[in-house]
């Protein structure tokens, strides 16, 4: 039987997608790629924001369509189905099957059981600890895997539903880590993501003393792995400890993904973040102290409920101070049972808009000044794409995360794979990507 996944949402879905699609294809079942020839298809969902499950409920519906050809059964997984189950049960007739995200491990059962007896719902609550899919891998694109290292989250920032969808932060145990990294590795990843709601947790819950910190040297002894990249760290768990794990751990890229969300004391309050503006300054001051050349992505949500012209003008002081290299700017979306949802006052729409737009320009003028250092630097280059038609190929540097970050556009008079690593001389910078031509 075929079955089609269709994923939404944060690098953690595809990586819950890749389980689903292993647990399937174990359980005898064929994927496929194109939704019009399969009898199965899945929708892995997204909640986070209203625009999230507003193209998720868009993509089910796109999705009911095959149902008049050779599709039997349409599921609806993920965090749509985990937050929403009995609505969707209701409101929804088109899906056949609705499961949450702590369910993954009966789909295989569920599916056989709806086709056999009809529609069906499943939610679990939390269990407490971080489920495994027995056996199974997460995929690889270009040389790159997710590697997730813990689920759910207890920080409980009060505009987020996260903790209300997956539940509570658990880490997931060292040896199954390393197993799947081990895994990865032997299926040709050269880059391991570590990922989940707060990476810089990792292992705290366990209480014995093995944190992040030790996980990195764990995983830097696989053979085969040359990138380890690190994804959503909280500022207030960055400790020095882990800045020097990342300085002298040859395979640990000199970047970090750290959402600081705001530069306001009153605003950082508000969301229950658990950093001042100061306290983040800090952090940022001794990451580059500690590690040369480090380069840090952030996020930021602008427009969130009290909001003034005050506040957006520390925060827009804040970013020209800190130059953070990479970054990512949000209109706040008010989400139903947040207690940031129910704060006033809420900030209009087109307010927002502008002081989003606004910081981006900033952060723009910031990346051209930043790529314009790095003209006639010499980089490693993973090969992403390409070639086209005048031999030109894109791939990136350590220093850009797959999908979000910078690009290096460049050229080479050989046929270049997928995947590999090449020798880049900077040649060009604009505001986000950098072009080059290859050595040797």
């Amino acid at each position: 039987m075929k079955v089609y996944i269709e994923t939404l949402g944060c690098p953690k879905n595809e990586v819950d997608s890749q389980m689903a699609a292993g647990m399937l294809e174990g359980a005898g079942f064929e994927r496929t790629f194109d939704p019009a020839q399969a009898e199965v298809i899945l929708v892995n969902t997204c909640a986070f924001i209203q625009d999230a499950k507003e193209e998720s409920i868009d993509t089910i519906f796109e999705m009911a369509r095959y149902k008049e050809g050779r599709c039997r059964l349409l599921a609806v997984t993920g965090c749509l189905g985990q937050r929403y189950c009995d609505e969707l049960y209701r409101q929804m007739p088109e899906a056949d099957l609705i499961i949450g995200v702590n369910d993954y491990a009966r789909l295989p059962e569920l599916i056989e059981e709806t086709l056999k007896k009809g529609r069906r719902k499943q939610r679990s609550l939390d269990c407490g600890v971080f489920e495994e899919f027995p056996g199974i891998t997460a995929g690889i694109k270009n040389a790159s895997a997710y590697l997730k290292i813990a689920e759910g989250c207890n920080n409980c920032c009060t505009y987020c539903v996260i903790p209300q969808i997956r539940g509570g932060y658990r880490s997931r145990k060292k040896e199954a880590v390393l197993e799947e990294a081990r895994a990865l590795a032997a299926q040709g990843a050269k880059e391991l993501v570590l990922i989940a709601q707060d990476v810089t947790n990792y292992g705290r819950d366990f209480g014995d003393g093995y944190e992040l910190p030790d996980l990195l040297q764990d995983l830097a002894k696989i053979d085969g792995v040359k990138w380890i990249r690190l994804m959503y760290c909280y500022p207030d768990k960055i400790t020095k400890r882990l800045a020097e794990e990342i300085r002298d751990n040859p395979k640990v890229c000199k970047y970090i993904d750290m959402p600081v969300q705001h530069g306001s004391d009153d605003i950082l309050k508000a969301m229950n973040r658990r950093s001042t503006k100061a306290q983040i300054q800090q952090v940022v001051r001794m990451l580059r102290k500690e590690v040369p050349g480090i380069v840090i992505r952030t996020t930021i949500i602008v427009g969130f409920p009290g909001e003034r012209a005050a506040q957006f003008d520390e925060l827009y002081d804040f970013i020209e101070e800190m130059r953070f290299d990479r970054m990512g700017v949000f209109t706040y979306s008010k989400e139903e049972n947040t207690p940031a949802g129910q704060m006033k006052p809420q900030v209009r729409r087109d307010v927002k808009e502008r002081r989003r737009d606004a910081l981006m320009q900033l952060q723009q003028e910031i990346s051209l000044e930043n790529n314009r250092k790095r003209i006639g630097e010499v980089c490693e280059v993973l090969v992403e794409e390409g070639p086209d038609e005048e031999n030109g190929y894109l791939g990136r540097t350590s220093q850009d995360a797959s999908e979000i970050d910078n690009a290096v556009i460049f050229s080479s008079r050989k046929k270049l794979e997928h995947g590999t690593f090449v020798r880049v001389k900077i040649t060009d910078a604009f505001d986000y990507d950098l072009t080059g031509e290859v050595l040797g």
